[in-house]
């Protein structure tokens, strides 16, 4: 299969802020040196426009050298970056790092990495505003939240979350989730979708064969249709492609209605 032979997906969501985030993504964790400059590479080779990475990877540096590198424009990607609760009163300093590794005046998109004790989350949460503010971030948001959690940013600054990023896969389904996000307007974003057994999971396995694609796509498509920002992650050029190439099929409504079905089994 050569990338002209992809089909990749051309839908997006567009955030608070105007913003348009592509909904198929690239995900970097776990992925460092140069193994991380080979995959992210790998990804714009092959369509992906959106990256996703955090402080905690330790791969911003070598994701910035790749899109650098890659002949694609700045501003045809969407890039993601996120700082650790670890770091509150240093949020913008931390930004400011993360950009220089990423070689990139702001990101499109940075996110709180999990929950803080205290006020530590509204404190940080008023640092990223600021942030978006001066134009270092385009939209900004949170990862491992709740929808209490949410709220308390929303109420305390009069500023919302553009975004979630949650564990999610067809086994974690919660419509209860899916309703609470798009009620305060926040978009889901999943990631490790492709693990915790997804990849074999019988059902998922049996829609792959009858359709002649492969488990992941069938997840990946999953979310698409869910309108679920996706970041499948791969260290491998082949998987890194067959993850993409899931704009050229639709799962019917049955499929959809079995995948969802799968949540808290």
């Amino acid at each position: 299969m050569t990338d002209h032979d992809l089909q990749l997906p051309d839908q997006a969501l567009t955030l608070t802020n105007a913003t348009s985030i592509p909904l198929l993504g690239f995900g970097t964790w776990q992925i460092t040196g140069d193994d991380a400059v080979r995959a992210t590479t790998a990804a714009l080779e092959a369509g992906y426009r959106h990256l996703d990475t955090a402080t905690v990877y330790g791969n911003e540096a070598e994701v910035g050298r790749a899109l650098a590198e890659s002949g694609v424009a700045r501003e045809d990607v969407f890039v993601t970056t996120k700082c650790p609760p670890g770091r509150a009163g240093r949020e913008l300093e931390t930004l400011r790092e993360s950009l220089d590794l990423l070689r990139t005046d702001h990101v499109d998109l940075w996110l709180i990495h999990w929950s803080g004790r205290g006020s530590t989350n509204v404190d940080m949460w008023r640092a990223f505003v600021e942030a978006r503010e001066q134009g270092l971030a385009r939209e900004i948001g949170v990862s491992n939240f709740d929808a209490a959690l949410i709220d308390e940013l929303t109420d305390a600054t009069g500023v919302r979350p553009a975004i979630d990023q949650i564990e999610w896969s067809p086994l974690l389904f919660d419509a209860g989730t899916l309703q609470e996000h798009r009620e305060r307007d926040v978009a889901v974003e999943g990631y490790s979708a492709l693990r915790g057994g997804t990849l074999d999971h019988p059902a998922i396995v049996a829609i792959a064969d009858r359709l002649g694609r492969t488990p992941a796509q069938v997840i990946i498509r999953w979310h698409l249709q869910h309108e679920v920002v996706v970041i499948p992650k791969s260290a491998h050029p082949e998987r890194i492609r067959s993850n993409a190439d899931v704009g050229g099929f639709a799962l019917a409504e049955e499929d959809m209605a079995t995948l969802d079905a799968l949540g808290g089994r």
